[in-house]
């Protein structure tokens, strides 16, 4: 099941991929201080009716060394159906992109990350075809950032450290810490994003309230009971269907996607709460705005509610 923690978690590396430096020292992977990174497609859907989707892809080019893939998928809980869907993954991105393929599993739970360790092989009596070893972030390796100065050296981190020890006593120690960087940043939208990125990954945890009292606004990712969607998504101001198209709107604006006159009007336009629940479902994952409307037929956009 995808929660709010599980997003959070995972689309971090996509949205601020400064954190990769910072993580690789914390898992003993050499890595040189510069490298660009993209993010791919996370698709990995054979043509059979099965769709298998890994949380984020990236593809690293470091400035000293070969270039390979990173998948990153974010567990919350044990579930043994990993055992050969994460094999599936790293040998499909290989063969896909013709690179090698770490695999980074991200968890805020200790037996989860203890388990995630693996191995998971493959082997009939005694003889093994394929191990997969994934590099783990948890509770036990990601450090509890409390200090603003450390914080404000990476801010991302200290998102990252917040999310992942949400449930910890330190808690509201590593959230004051992350606040206090946040808001001395230069960049506010930036600090905007970092700071709705954190709530969401907080999910229901007691954290969550104490992080909106520490900062104190709205921030952009629909579907998951922010702030920003208890005001545009509750239908008390303009309508629902007016709120989700507003919403899906800002989110695409806050992503920096450029809208289209076209698309835009076809947006705010369109009364169908269906058709902008699937639209707004889609926003975090889009890559441009036409990925939106996939599928979609044109004469559904202004069908009535």
């Amino acid at each position: 099941m995808v929660t709010s923690t599980h997003e959070a978690s995972h689309r971090i590396f996509q949205d601020r991929p400064e954190i990769l430096t910072p993580v690789f020292d914390l898992l003993g992977v050499p890595m040189s201080a510069k490298a660009s990174v993209a993010v791919l497609s996370a698709d990995v859907t054979e043509i059979q009716p099965l769709e298998r989707r890994v949380d984020t892809v990236l593809r690293v080019e470091p400035s000293d060394g070969d270039h390979f893939l990173l998948a990153i998928e974010t567990q919350l809980k044990r579930d043994e159906r990993k055992a050969t869907s994460w094999p599936y993954y790293v040998t499909y991105l290989r063969e896909k992109f013709c690179l090698p393929v770490l695999l980074l599993v991200t968890c805020t739970d200790r037996r989860t990350a203890r388990w995630a360790t693996g191995p998971f092989t493959c082997e009939v009596r005694g003889w093994t075809t394929h191990r997969t070893h994934p590099l783990v972030l948890g509770p036990d390796n990601v450090p509890k950032i409390t200090d603003q100065r450390t914080a404000a050296r990476n801010p991302a981190m200290a998102v990252f450290s917040a999310i992942t020890h949400g449930r910890d006593p330190e808690a509201p120690a590593i959230l004051e810490a992350t606040a206090g960087a946040l808001k001395a940043m230069g960049d506010s939208q930036a600090a905007g994003h970092l700071g709705g990125l954190l709530e969401i990954g907080l999910g229901d945890t007691p954290a969550r309230e104490t992080w909106r009292e520490l900062m104190g606004f709205t921030n952009f990712f629909p579907g998951r009971g922010t702030m920003f969607e208890e005001v545009y998504l509750d239908g008390k101001a303009e309508g629902k269907a007016e709120g989700e198209a507003r919403a899906i709107l800002r989110f695409l604006e806050a992503r920096g996607i450029p809208v289209p006159e076209e698309a835009h009007e076809r947006i705010a336009s369109c009364t169908d709460l269906d058709l902008l629940g699937r639209w707004l479902d889609r926003t975090p994952h889009v890559q441009c705005v036409h990925d939106l409307f996939a599928d979609e037929p044109e004469d559904t956009e202004t069908a009535s509610a």
